[in-house]
């Protein structure tokens, strides 16, 4: 079975991750293969829209805590950037349809996107404070929602659809036999504008948004040495295996040479 299945319906690309048993979570594999559609999709000619979504229960859960437990690794891949999905190289709009949950990188993914659909059981969450993860790259896509909301998504809160619709992150909300439809309906009508014109005005959109600044990534980088490193895989493995997390904060000896000095 593979994890991203593509359907064509003449210049509209069908994009849909298929790991409805994980939540579509980013694995190594996922990755790839997403890296792979989209170069693909950036290079076919007969190709002008796409419509992003997922299998199951799930848009997408974001990174396979399973596999990075595996790995024993204290933090995931980064979405890979030769992927002109993720690194902004990719002219064409994509439209997200999202089917359900959208966690950390699953909401990263449909922040990349210019249109938004979503059901009413979609739930939208940026998961990093609670692994104690600071990815720069992650927090600067939150620079699109007013800060105070920006702030609450950062701190692990959750949003409904239809409060993301409220604020204007999301374009319709619809019954779930209605998404793919209205995601169709979109991308078909971006399809009677002059091809020129639906390319430059995506662009031109596009550099409105707030940009992420340079340094989050390398600031990000320097408040985990600020970090209890154990809490970070507690926290994973807690959630792993379903459990509440057990944290030490700075009480572990490996870590007290840690303690936050932000002012350096």
């Amino acid at each position: 079975m593979a994890v991203v299945e593509t359907e064509r319906h003449g210049q509209i690309l069908v994009v849909r991750m298929n790991r409805p048993e994980r939540l579509n979570a980013l694995n190594t594999e996922m990755r790839t293969e997403l890296a792979r559609t989209w170069t693909e999709f950036r290079e076919d000619a007969g190709l002008e829209v796409a419509i992003f979504t997922g299998t199951g229960r799930g848009f997408c859960a974001g990174e396979d805590m399973k596999e990075t437990l595996e790995h024993k690794t204290p933090g995931g891949k980064p979405l890979a950037l030769e992927n002109p999905f993720m690194s902004g190289a990719l002219e064409k709009p994509v439209i997200a349809a999202i089917n359900g949950f959208a966690m950390g990188g699953g909401f990263m993914l449909v922040e990349q996107t210019d249109l938004r659909v979503a059901v009413h059981e979609a739930v939208f969450e940026v998961s990093e404070a609670k692994r104690w993860l600071l990815g720069g790259y992650n927090h600067g896509h939150l620079a699109n929602l007013p800060y105070a909301l920006a702030m609450e998504m950062a701190l692990g809160f959750r949003f409904t659809a239809q409060r993301f619709h409220e604020i204007g992150f999301l374009n319709r909300v619809v019954e779930a036999d209605a998404l793919i439809p209205t995601a169709m309906e979109m991308a078909e009508h971006l399809l009677t504008l002059p091809p020129a014109s639906r390319v430059n005005t995506v662009h031109i959109m596009r550099q409105m948004r707030p940009a992420i600044a340079p340094n989050m990534a390398d600031l990000a980088t320097a408040l985990h040495d600020h970090g209890a490193k154990s809490d970070l895989m507690e926290s994973r493995a807690a959630f792993a295996e379903k459990r509440a997390p057990k944290f030490k904060g700075w009480n572990d000896p490996e870590d007290r040479n840690r303690l936050p000095t932000l002012r350096d």
